[in-house]
């Protein structure tokens, strides 16, 4: 069913977008090359656009979301920048799991959170 008053935000609107970007770190550690790299991008996107959300809660979900994923993208430049020339070819495929490990659970959680929230309609300010 389709909310048909466009002032309203539904509740499960708000429960799918403040999973949104929880599954798209899901999805950038499972297929690391080239999907991270793209996420870093879109997920700005998608941050601007769910922070500010009308449900604040949508915002807090996307914050939290984003400070797993960057606080892995920041960590994984630093280790690229300071390893050897060889250290991808030869160790990346333990980076790439350490990542899933980190990454992938705590997405879950998240998410699990968010469906055990109780989520309300929300009206729009104009």
């Amino acid at each position: 069913m389709t909310n048909q008053n466009p002032n309203i935000v539904t509740g499960m609107q708000s429960n799918k977008s403040a999973k949104t970007f929880n599954y798209g770190n899901i999805v950038a550690v499972l297929i690391p090359f080239p999907f991270f790299i793209f996420w870093f991008g879109a997920s700005m996107f998608v941050y601007a656009m769910y922070r500010h959300h009308p449900n604040a809660r949508v915002g807090y979900y996307t914050q939290m979301a984003a400070y797993n994923y960057y606080g892995l993208a920041g960590f994984l430049s630093i280790v690229m920048l300071f390893a050897p020339g060889d250290f991808f070819f030869k160790y990346g495929w333990m980076l790439w799991i350490a990542c899933m490990i980190f990454l992938i659970p705590l997405s879950i959680r998240e998410i699990m959170k968010i469906n055990k929230e109780e989520w309300h309609d929300v009206k729009i300010k104009e």
